[in-house]
Formats: C-alpha cells, structure tokens, sequence
C-alpha cells in the first residue's frame, strides 16, 4: 500500500517515516503505511469531538485521547526504534526539527486565533486567563496548569477556556522530549543489534510505575490524575511496548487471531465510549478497557486483515484520521466561542458547530501543517527549530501584551465600600462602577482571613485546625460548621464575635455538608470519604471539646447524596440531604448547643466578576433574578423548619430587592466566583448577621 501525502494525525506523527540509512522506495515491512491506524485516529477523534459537543451516547467519549497516546507511543516509539536499529543512536536535534516543523505552525495559528476571538467576544476577567492559558499551551505546560486548577473538562461556556483542549498535546509533547532520550539511554551499547529485550525492561518498568501512580491518584485526587502527565505516560508506553514486539511474531499469530483482535479491541474502545461517563473515575483502573482495545487494534492490523481494518481503511474515514490534528485543535475553540455568542446552544447545534469546525481544519491542514511539513526552506534542523522558537514565542509575546492591556477599573478604598448597608437602608441600587472592591480580576482570592489561615480544609484532609478568632479567652464559643458556603461567612461572623465578646471556633471543610450522610464529590468524582471521616471527628470536637453555646451550620443547597457507591438524582437527593441535616441538627442540640441554619444563597447562572468587568458602565446587565438564582431545593430551610429549635437565617434580604439580586452594591462586589460570596461584601453584613442571631451565654 502507497503512504499517501502528508498522513499526519493529532500529533504529527506520519504513519510511516524513513530513519536515516533507509533507501527511498522500499520502506521495511515493519515500517509500512498503516491505513488502519490512520482509521484509528479517526475514530478516536470523532468519539472526542462528539463528546465535547455533550452527545449523551459519547459519554465516555473524552477515551479518544487514551486512543491517541496508544498510538503515539507506537509510531514513535517504532520511529526510534528503526533508527536506534539502524545507526546505534538517535539524532536527537532531527527528531525535534522535524517534530517542532510539524507541529507548532498550526498550534500557534490556532492559540493567535483564540486570543483574538477570545478579545473580541469575552469580557476583560475572561480575556485574562485566555491570555493566561495561550501562554501556558505555547509553553506545552498547560496540563500541569489544569491539574492544578483541577478543572471540570466538561465545563463549557465562559468558565471554559478556549485552548483548554491543549492539555493532551502537552502531555505528547514532553513525552516527545523525554521519550527518544529514554530509548536512547535502554538502547546503548546495542549498535546495529536489536535492543527490544533491553528496551522492553526500561518502558515496562515505566509503565508499570505510571499506571500504579494513575490508579493511586485517581482514588485520592480525580481531577489531578486526569491532567498529569505522570498518570498518563503509561498509555504511551503501552503503544511503545506493542512497537517492540516484532512483525513477523503477531504475522505468525492463528489465521483467525487479526479478527478476534481486531473486532475485540474495537468492541473495547466503543465499550468505553458508550459505558463511561464523567462519573467514572478517570484514568485509574477504567483507562484499562479503551488502552488494552487500542493496542489489540494496532496488534491485529499488524497480524494481518480483519473486518475492523477494512472499515478504518474506507478513504473518508482515512481522511478524517489525516486531518485529526487540525481538526482537533479547531474544534474546541469553535465550541466555547460559538457557546459564548450564543448561550444555551444544544446538542444538536454543537454538533453542527464541531463539523463546521472541519472547515478551517481542512484548509489549515493543507495550507499550514502540510506547508511547513514540507517547505524545503525548513528543512535543515537548524531552521527547523529557529520555526519552532519563533512560534512559541510568537504566541507567548501576543498573549503577554494583550494580557497587559485588559482595560482595568480603580479599587474602590475600604471606606468607599458601603455594600449591605446600602441595600439594607433603601439606598438606590449601583447601575455603574468607577471603583470597585474587590477588583472583578481579583475577586476568586477575596475569601478572608479564616479561609487563608487553612481553616476551609482541603477536601482531601480530614482534621481542622484550631482556627479560633474573636475574643479567644470568652466564656462564651460559637461555632461556625460546615462547608465553603458556612466559610464564606466567616468575616461577618468574626466582627459579630468582637462585638459581642464570643469565642469563635470556624471548622469548615471544601465541599463537606454538615448532613450526616454519604456524598458525592464531583472533582473527585466518588464517594467523599474524607468528608464522612471529617464531619464525624468534627462533630465529636464539637461535643466534647468545644462544647458552644451556639452552632452556626450552612451548605451548599445542591449536594448530592450517594446510595450503595452511586450518584443519587437531584430529587431523590435532597429528600436526604434534608432528613440527614435535621439529624445533625438535633444531635448538635443534644450536646448542649443552638442551632442557626443559614440558608443558601442565589446561585448566579454566569459568572459575575466577568460580567461586572463587561459591564462597568450599566450594571443592570449583571443582575440575577431572584427566582433564577433560587431554582434549587432549599434544603438547608426545609431541614430547619424540621427541627424544634433550630433558627433560620436566611441572607436574601440582604442581597436581593424586589426579586433582582445585583452583582455591585455599594461598590462591592458581592460574587467572587460561582455562587460564593467576596469576604468584602460579607463585611459589610455584620451588622445584618448581628440582628440575625439569637444572644447566647
């Protein structure tokens, strides 16, 4: 079979390329053009495509990135391998050049297109961390940023950045940097002898260490062991291992073993495709199915044909395989973009908006990728990796200067900050900002003190701090309990707890309800274990230690409770969220101690600092319905009205007037991301929250 023009898939690895030492014309057997994987590129990137556009049948698609590592690790590992065969050694200043030359034109084409679209279309907040995340994607360090930020892939809209997607590519790129120098180090003293064994000893090793990481780091931390390199590097190995295994072994399989393979390691991929949702802890043991598939797939193709091989080889779906990685990189910007102009877009558009996407992926293919793949201008290395610099740079220079010229407005100074007492004295409502606290740029880390002194415990902690503030030799201790919504009114309480002379004890901890009852954690996407153990020690500090006069509780009013292993629905869930907090209620008024419950507070639909910074000269923009912000169960009310005693504080009146909630009120911003409340505004409740609460001895 002819390698066709250009074979190139999501990294910019051809099919079949010549070592140094080859004759043109008469490629190894081993070194074939492999239309089957081409195939398979493209199956991996439609499965991924239609899973980003939020195809309810694709739920496990985001599995076609596990498909494109696989076959990395093959191609280049059996690229190496020829010439570490052929010559002893690596050219290692060819392989980058030649890698750099084909990959980064198009990359930098794509990050320069995103931040102009994302200048145009996102609000200044916005624009900053687009800027932010091109910078890091041009460096190929993106995915440690997303394992650190542990964010929600899924996400789509203006909490999703438009090159978010880069993460995966990163993740190939210091495999690339790492991977020859790997081999090379296995393979020495091998000159013109087959290493395989040698090589094998050192990629299964790392395989074997990086797969045990995936799965340990997957139980404790999701969201980190999805971005991570160090999770991922064994799918690479896995294709790396197959490229080792010789030809002629897999050719001299039984007649029938390319079918069972074949059409086995399809069934895996579409199993997991099918199967998997976000739910499934990912990568971790589940990565197993669509790795396992993809190397039985490659495997198959190698031992012979097989009806799975036939329909991969069919001409478009070859040609999508051949386009994949341009069509990859346009795809998820087309996406967030076109979810951005046109909010609450459906599946069915966003699929629309994903074939559309082929379009410029089509042209880029030919005119970009292909150009510089095969510019003789660019062939010598030395140019080629001069190309290399300069995109990079290029992208990082552009995103750096229009990060530097966001428009910015004025920090309003303390004593410009009326907040609360505005709304609460009847004062007409903010439809401008000249000055604002926090600034909407800054408003994520405008969380207090008790929160910076590590009093909101991680959710992967199970013990709290002392984290006493107030007058801390009172008589008198209240005790604020709960979760990031109960922590968020840590700095009203604590000016509450000066003035009235109370010891205050703040044990919060991330995502953990007070309800006595197993929940979910969607960042680590299982059951929150280290919130059943934390909420049990802390209730137990709470009686015996503590021993308040009176218990401050609130929550986020739309956790969701587990039932043997498994997400309960948002109905089923509040109905025991609610019975189980009534349940910690009455245990906490057992042991001596009043109960407040502060109920939830809206929930705005977009994000508020983004919007502010948008909208500077007509705030109105930015106001949340009441109604809208208020479309949960209201749990935490319920579970007070339940329980004789308890109290209930609800905050709406001091956030909300005649059914609109503003996102500015007395140059405050009352949002500083998602539905939490700035430690800012919150001061500025105290005097509310003083009334609110009942006097304790």
């Amino acid at each position: 079979m002819q390698r066709p023009e250009g074979t190139t898939g999501p990294v910019g690895t051809t099919v079949a390329e010549r070592p140094p030492g080859t004759r043109e014309g008469a490629p190894p057997r081993e070194q074939r053009f492999r239309g089957d994987v081409e195939g398979l590129r493209a199956l991996a990137v439609c499965v991924v495509l239609a899973y980003h556009a939020g195809a309810t049948t694709f739920a496990g698609g985001y599995v076609g990135v596990d498909v494109f590592f696989v076959v990395s690790g093959y191609l280049i590992t059996g690229l190496l391998l020829r010439e570490l065969q052929q010559t002893g050694s690596i050219a290692l200043t060819r392989f980058y050049a030649r890698r750099m030359r084909r990959l980064l034109p198009l990359a930098c084409l794509v990050l320069l297109t995103a931040a102009g679209a994302a200048w145009l279309l996102f609000s200044p907040v916005e624009r900053q961390q687009v800027f932010e995340d091109v910078i890091a994607s041009a460096l190929y360090a993106v995915n440690w940023q997303q394992a650190a930020e542990a964010v929600d892939y899924s996400a789509v809209g203006t909490a999703a950045s438009p090159v978010q997607h880069f993460w995966s590519l990163s993740v190939e790129e210091q495999f690339y940097l790492v991977w020859p120098l790997l081999l090379l180090a296995c393979g020495l003293g091998s000159r013109r002898r087959a290493p395989r064994v040698r090589l094998a000893l050192g990629l299964g090793s790392v395989a074997a260490a990086s797969f045990a990481y995936s799965v340990v780091l997957t139980t404790t931390e999701a969201g980190v062991a999805y971005f991570s390199t160090l999770t991922r590097g064994w799918e690479l190995a896995a294709g790396g291992l197959l490229a080792l295994v010789p030809a002629a072994r897999l050719r001299a399989l039984p007649r029938r073993a390319p079918a069972v393979l074949g059409c086995g390691g399809l069934a895996a991929v579409l199993t997991s495709v099918t199967v998997y949702d976000d739910t499934t802890p990912f990568p971790g043991v589940p990565v197993l199915l669509p790795v396992l598939g993809t190397v039985a797939l490659i495997a198959a193709g190698t031992a012979g044909p097989h009806p799975a091989a036939r329909v991969l080889e069919l001409p478009p779906v070859r040609y999508l395989g051949r386009v994949s990685y341009s069509w990859y990189l346009w795809h998820w910007p087309a996406i967030v973009f076109a979810t951005a102009f046109f909010s609450g877009l459906p599946t069915s558009i966003l699929l629309l908006v994903v074939v559309l996407s082929l379009i410029p992926a089509a042209l880029s293919h030919r005119l970009v990728e292909e150009y510089f793949r095969r510019a003789r201008a660019f062939a010598p290395n030395g140019r080629s990796l001069a190309l290399g610099g300069g995109c990079t740079a290029l992208a990082v220079l552009a995103a750096a200067l229009s990060w530097n010229s966001v428009p910015r407005v004025p920090q309003a100074e303390p004593h410009e900050v009326a907040g609360a007492r505005t709304l609460l004295g009847g004062e007409p409502l903010q439809h401008t900002a000249d000055a604002l606290r926090p600034l909407p740029e800054k408003a994520a880390d405008d969380k207090g003190r008790a929160h910076r002194d590590g009093c909101l415990v991680a959710q992967r902690d199970t013990r709290s701090p002392a984290c006493v503030y107030g007058d801390t030799t009172a008589g008198t201790t209240v005790v604020l309990y709960g979760d990031s919504h109960a922590m968020q009114y840590a700095p009203a309480l604590e000016r509450v707890a000066q003035k009235r002379k109370w010891r205050l004890v703040v044990l919060t901890k991330s995502g953990c309800t007070p309800a006595d009852l197993p929940t979910w954690n969607p960042r680590l996407k299982r059951e929150y274990t280290e919130c059943a153990e934390w909420r049990e020690r802390t209730l137990e500090r709470i009686e015996r230690d503590e021993k308040p006069a009176l218990v401050v509780t609130g929550n986020l009013a739309t956790v969701r409770a587990v039932a043997d292993g498994d997400r309960l629905g948002a109905e089923d869930s509040a109905r025991r969220v609610r019975t189980a907090y009534a349940d910690t209620l009455e245990r906490l008024q057992g042991a001596g101690a009043r109960t407040v419950v502060v109920a939830d507070n809206p929930h705005p639909p977009e994000d508020v600092p983004a919007c502010v910074s948008a909208h500077l000269e007509d705030l109105s923009q930015c106001v949340v319905p009441e109604r809208t912000g208020l479309d949960f169960t209201p749990v935490n009310r319920q579970a007070a009205g339940d329980v004789s005693g308890a109290r209930l504080v609800d905050p709406g009146e001091a956030l909300c007037r005649d059914g609109a909630c503003p996102a500015v009120i007395g140059n405050a911003l009352v949002y500083r991301n998602g539905a939490h409340l700035t430690a800012t505004y919150m001061e500025t409740m105290a005097d509310w929250l003083d009334g609110e609460l009942p006097s304790v001895r």
